[in-house]
């Protein structure tokens, strides 16, 4: 299994406010979608009932404290039971969030893309800080929105 983390932050690391996103940046929704498709998506409880609906061409999975179900949703309690279910699978599995499921899951990444957003705003939630040194970076793609001019970039962050 290689876990990636992908996420959008201002420049305070600010991610979200009351459960949902802060920033709709049209590219950047593009990128998450072209990166995610296709592929496993983990999230906690919370980020999984801020989606409109399940999202089409990729598996699900929470991870969340609560007993729950959730037709065409696999549901992990502890992050051990997943790993160990999951560490032998040659696939990549896209980390969503929220904030506490990239906290908890950031010791078991390799790859960080980070949608590092030029602008601030008021957040409840933030996303880890990580220590870049243990990491290479490679910027993929600059862009600025054409509804907003919020000017953005992502960054490909490869645990070394």
């Amino acid at each position: 299994m290689k876990l990636s983390i992908i996420a959008a932050v201002g420049r305070n690391y600010e991610l979200g406010y009351q459960n949902n996103l802060i920033w709709h940046l049209k590219g950047d929704m593009k990128f998450f979608k072209e990166k995610t498709i296709g592929h496993t998506i983990i999230m906690g409880r919370k980020t999984f009932e801020s989606l409109p609906k399940l999202l089409p061409e990729r598996k699900h999975i929470i991870l969340t404290k609560n007993k729950i179900e959730i037709p065409n949703v696999e549901i992990y309690n502890n992050i051990q039971s997943f790993i160990e279910n999951y560490k032998n699978k040659d696939e990549e599995i896209f980390n969503i969030g929220g904030a506490s499921i990239y906290k908890a899951l950031l010791e078991y990444t390799s790859n960080i893309y980070l949608t590092e957003i030029e602008d601030n705003a008021e957040a409840d939630a933030y996303f880890p800080h990580f220590d870049k040194n243990s990491f290479t970076s490679e910027i993929i793609s600059a862009e600025e929105d054409e509804k907003t001019g919020i000017k953005y970039k992502h960054v490909l962050y490869k645990r070394r």
